[in-house]
């Protein structure tokens, strides 16, 4: 992913320490200012959800209808409770909690829920979330509480896709429009930091803690560097940068369960990573488990698709070997016509197997996963060059050069999946950049959408998962755990099972509750 809705990237760091360090004994951090420091390492592109912030759930400054508990169940929110769906599961209907107003006064009513999605939906506002949304054929407002969505097909996710934020009817694109949510938006720096006060008047209760501030740090041990120094009270970072904060006094670890994987898209009209040969010797190359083992700390799993095992959805006929298989690789690029050169390297008429495989320059964790993965290609005769970009440099290679992705979502299968490699998203941006094209995915995508019934989708998914697996779409590596270093001792902070991680959700979903621990 790039940025907070779509990918990471390098950006100026937060250079005024807003913090202090915890004192001695671990209590919650004492601050000149009241503020909470939480550094990430990426930026938002928009804070406006009708634009992708924050679409599901964790926003500081929005509620959608519905929220996640930390078990991923769904709870009511800006709804009273849970909606309603009629037999044929093409009308859901909610009704809208009592008593909630917006930042700037306004109460909030079934047209600002209107107004959110249909500008949201409208392929004039360019939204790069309206995909995700495409089963709902209208939204309308019969009156201030009630919400009817009309979908073209049942949908399934609906209920989950309502973790949405909702903002006042009227609210422009442009600009960063008020919530209903437990923080106030006050400032936002670009490239730097973005700064909330707390909503002393939420509908679930005032926050704790007075201030927040985001700060972005794209480099992983600037990060730690920072968090060591107390300028930062709360960050995400990789397993083994995180390590010496395991015995700091004053800070807690949090190891938290995630679908969150690793791996490596490949371009697929490319002369060598476009040929199946190639992309199934490179699998069978690397050596998983050593990456889990080293890399990761032990702090995950080998990757051979999209979906977790720890899901229901999950496809065991996926699972491949969590160690190398040089042998069998070398075997197959044989039996395809890659034959070793002089200099070690195979060639098939006339070209080598050779390719780049480009990594975020500050994300640590895909550094030591490219130079691994290139280091177990070598040892079969592909010539795999690492290279680490910044974000601006990496966005118009990904047609040409393979590149170490990270996605994942603890969610429904639908979210993510289906732009990642339905062919209609082919070269849209990040999502499907090396212009994967299966028809047969495409089919068991859309069937699983558009169906009701959980078996029939199971059984769609489970095709997807085997045919992007035989076409080793990715080279699918690692899903990993996140781990928050957080400063202090807090109430409330409650671990469940993390998406891929780019915005304020996670462990912060629920900051407002955290309370100093006595």
């Amino acid at each position: 992913m790039r940025r907070a809705v779509v990918l990471p990237l390098t950006f100026a760091l937060f250079t005024a320490a807003c913090s202090a360090p915890a004192p001695p004994g671990g209590s919650a951090p004492s601050t000149a200012d009241d503020t909470f420091v939480i550094a990430l390492s990426s930026e938002f592109e928009s804070l406006n959800p009708m634009l992708g912030y924050s679409p599901d759930g964790g926003s500081l400054m929005f509620d959608g209808l519905m929220s996640r508990a930390p078990d991923l169940s769904m709870e009511p929110a800006l709804a009273s409770g849970p909606p309603t769906t009629s037999k044929d599961g093409k009308t859901v209907t909610f009704t809208l909690r009592d008593g909630v107003k917006f930042h700037n006064g306004q109460d909030l009513t079934s047209a600002d829920v209107e107004y959110t999605y249909e500008t949201m939906l409208d392929p004039k506002s360019s939204s790069p979330i309206a995909g995700d949304f495409a089963a709902i054929k209208e939204v309308e407002a019969p009156d201030p509480k009630t919400v009817v969505f009309t979908l073209n097909y049942p949908y399934a996710p609906l209920v989950q896709r309502t973790t949405l934020g909702v903002v006042p009817k009227g609210a422009s694109l442009k600009e960063t429009p008020p919530g209903t949510g437990p923080y106030r938006f006050v400032s936002w720096t670009p490239g730097d930091k973005v700064a909330f006060t707390a909503n002393t008047a939420y509908w679930g209760g005032a926050p704790a803690i007075p201030k927040v501030v985001v700060a972005f740090a794209a480099d992983d041990n600037v990060r730690a560097t920072r968090m060591s120094a107390g300028e930062f009270d709360a960050t995400i970072l990789p397993p083994k940068v995180a390590a010496p904060f395991r015995t700091q006094a004053g800070l807690k670890v949090y190891d938290v369960a995630a679908n969150d994987y690793r791996g490596i898209m490949f371009p697929m009209k490319e002369p060598v990573t476009g040929d199946l040969a190639i992309r199934k010797a490179f699998s069978l190359a690397v050596d998983r488990q050593a990456m889990v083992d080293t890399i990761l700390a032990g702090a995950g799993e080998p990757a051979f698709g999209p979906i977790s095992p720890a899901t229901k959805w999950y496809n065991a006929v996926v699972t491949g070997k969590g160690t190398s298989d040089p042998a069998g690789a070398g075997k197959l690029l044989d039996e395809a016509g890659w034959k070793p050169g002089a200099d070690g390297i195979r060639v098939k008429d006339g070209k080598p197997a050779k390719f780049t495989l480009m990594y975020p320059a500050g994300d640590s964790l895909r550094k030591e996963l490219a130079l691994a993965a290139a280091s177990d290609a070598r040892k079969i005769g592909l010539d795999v060059e690492p290279a680490g970009l910044d974000w601006d440099a990496i966005e118009p290679r990904m047609a040409k050069d393979a590149l170490m992705m990270g996605w994942g979502s603890a969610y429904d299968p639908d979210y993510i999946n289906y732009e990642l490699f339905h062919s209609a998203y082919a070269g849209k941006g990040f999502f499907n950049p090396g212009r994967y094209d299966n028809p047969k995915v495409d089919k068991a995508l859309e069937k699983a959408r558009e169906s009701g019934e959980e078996a029939e989708r199971k059984a769609a998914y489970d095709d997807f998962q085997k045919t992007i697996f035989e076409d080793e779409a990715w080279s699918f590596l690692v899903f990993l755990k996140h781990v928050y270093v957080i400063r202090g001792d807090w109430q409330g902070v409650t671990p469940g099972v993390d998406g891929h991680e780019h915005a304020t959700g996670g462990l912060f979903r629920n900051l407002h509750t955290w309370k100093p621990a006595k």
